[in-house]
């Protein structure tokens, strides 16, 4: 009797479960733009509000259809008035951490530790009715300001910083959310909206895996081997189909049958997030609408949005060419994918397909160290695989093949040299040598590529720099906060005093991989 009562109890839980489980994840995945045709380009348009991303993620107070009725009702007739019904029918969505005042005299190792509060989310709940947000089902950390929701490589440099703090079940938290949404979606999008289900982010999850394992006594590499594999397989998805120097999707076969991988959006619609934005651009280009606006989206897959990097001219934005170029970071992240998941599959004993990757893994080096290795320039940059050229533009993402241990000793000494004669400044590492109204360019800098940067250096011995490039980020982030109260998403390194500038919105504070970042590079 009493086995048969804790059968039905589980009976019961297990229903529980179940229901909450429909409950978090049976939203349906409708972009704000196809769930409200005609009224989200109406609202974006008029410019109710200055930023795009406000009406993006707002939350609606009644269903889809009782909106669009009502919408299609009222807009033919004369007093029709659009903020107002907007007004009527969303809630504009709010910072979380908007009411928090950091504490100056407390010092920044407590405001950061603080911020971990702040920027943390807990699992997510379906809505009543349909907003943008996909549901995750544990914790996780924001970067902060208009960014609500989680981002896929800035996780990666959070999560640096959660380790320094002892916050490892966090770091799996946010490991398991992106499994989750690779097994959901078969790849892990920009971020946990609806708009962003077009397109992923720099492909950091090896590396997160591998800092979970590292770290975390219950975790292996083979714990996430399968959706490593998922992972792999969205990045190389056409491959099979290509014949030599074409391209499909994110994969590009060389005349020479070589295979490397570019950024790549599936849509060619203005992005819902900057809809105005893109739409005006458009107008301003002598590309066709579609290809000028899948550049655009691609850009926004690389995390570099926007930069004179993916510029054909090297200046102008209207002449953005990304998915002509294969880029030297991407590649050089698909190769330690590569690494990563031989060496899961060694550890689960499945020896063919770890000699089968670690292959992949050797032939793509010999691409990177071919294709990307400019012997002009002395530096690593990316190929345009359209003309057959090396790019010219010097960016930071040379630093790649030297923090993954791609390069040679000449080649880690070259780029070693270019960095401390072209790169450093004042407050640390521009991002280019280009200055432009672009936030990814001089002379703004970001958190992550300073990490790569320094920590590339250091795998070859060059510890000098690499001490001084920290020195002077971690100076710069220290005098930011005592001024401001703040962390913020990029600095001007060139001009310390000056805010960051540049982009389609106004500088964020927060904000999560800078935070990581600090925390880690003030470990020693």
């Amino acid at each position: 009797m009493r086995s048969q009562h804790l059968l039905i109890i589980k009976m019961m839980l297990l229903t529980c479960l179940l229901f909450i489980s429909s409950r978090l994840f049976a939203q349906n995945e409708l972009s704000p733009r196809q769930t409200y045709p005609d009224l989200f380009e109406k609202v974006q348009m008029a410019r109710i509000y200055p930023d795009s991303k406000s009406f993006a993620d707002a939350i609606p107070k009644k269903s889809p259809s009782e909106i669009m009725k009502a919408y299609n009702d009222l807009k033919s007739k004369p007093n029709y008035d659009l903020k107002a019904f907007v007004n009527e029918y969303f809630t504009m969505p709010e910072s979380h951490h908007a009411a928090y005042q950091s504490d100056i005299g407390a010092g920044i190792k407590k405001h950061l530790d603080t911020l971990w509060t702040v920027l943390k989310r807990n699992p997510d709940t379906a809505s009543i009715y349909q907003t943008s947000l996909l549901p995750l089902p544990k914790p996780y950390i924001v970067p902060g300001g208009r960014f609500r929701e989680i981002y896929y490589w800035d996780s990666y440099f959070t999560m640096l910083g959660l380790q320094k703090a002892g916050k490892t079940e966090t770091i799996k938290d946010m490991v398991d959310n992106f499994a989750f949404l690779i097994n959901k979606y078969g790849f892990i999008p920009n971020g946990n909206r609806t708009y962003y289900l077009t397109r992923s982010q720099p492909p950091f999850f090896a590396a997160m895996v591998q800092l979970l394992a590292q770290h975390h006594k219950d975790v292996k590499l083979a714990d996430y081997k399968d959706v490593l594999e998922k992972e792999y397989q969205f990045w190389m998805k056409g491959v099979s189909q290509l014949g030599n120097g074409k391209a499909i999707n994110h994969v590009v076969k060389l005349p020479d049958g070589t295979i490397l991988n570019r950024y790549y959006d599936a849509g060619d619609q203005p992005r819902e997030e900057s809809y105005r934005e893109d739409f005006e651009a458009a107008k301003l280009t002598k590309q066709a609408p579609s290809t000028f606006l899948r550049n655009v989206r691609a850009a926004a897959e690389s995390g570099w949005d926007f930069s004179s990097r993916w510029f054909a001219d090297g200046k102008s934005y209207n002449q953005i060419m990304t998915i002509d170029l294969l880029p030297v970071d991407l590649n050089t992240l698909l190769y330690n994918l590569e690494m990563t998941i031989a060496t899961a599959n060694n550890e689960a004993g499945n020896k063919t397909k770890a000699i089968l990757f670690t292959q992949k893994a050797r032939l793509r080096k010999t691409a990177i160290l071919k294709y990307f290795w400019n012997k002009k320039q002395g530096f690593f940059t990316d190929y345009n695989w359209k003309n057959r050229s090396s790019s010219n533009q010097l960016t930071l993402a040379a630093a790649f093949p030297l923090y993954f241990k791609l390069a040679t000793p000449v080649q880690a000494k070259a780029v070693e040299e270019k960095l401390a004669r072209n790169f450093l400044k004042t407050g640390g590492l521009i991002t280019t040598l280009t200055t432009t109204k672009e936030q990814w360019d001089a002379p703004n800098a970001w958190a992550p590529l300073q990490y790569i940067s320094i920590v590339g250096l250091r795998n070859y011995g060059y510890n000098k720099l690499a001490d001084t490039i920290s020195t002077r980020w971690i100076n710069l982030n220290i005098s930011v906060f005592k001024e401001t109260g703040k962390m913020m998403e990029k600095y001007n390194v060139v001009q310390p005093n000056s805010k960051g500038g540049g982009g389609e919105y106004p500088l964020q504070d927060g904000f999560g991989w800078t935070n990581g970042v600090l925390l880690k590079l003030m470990e020693k």
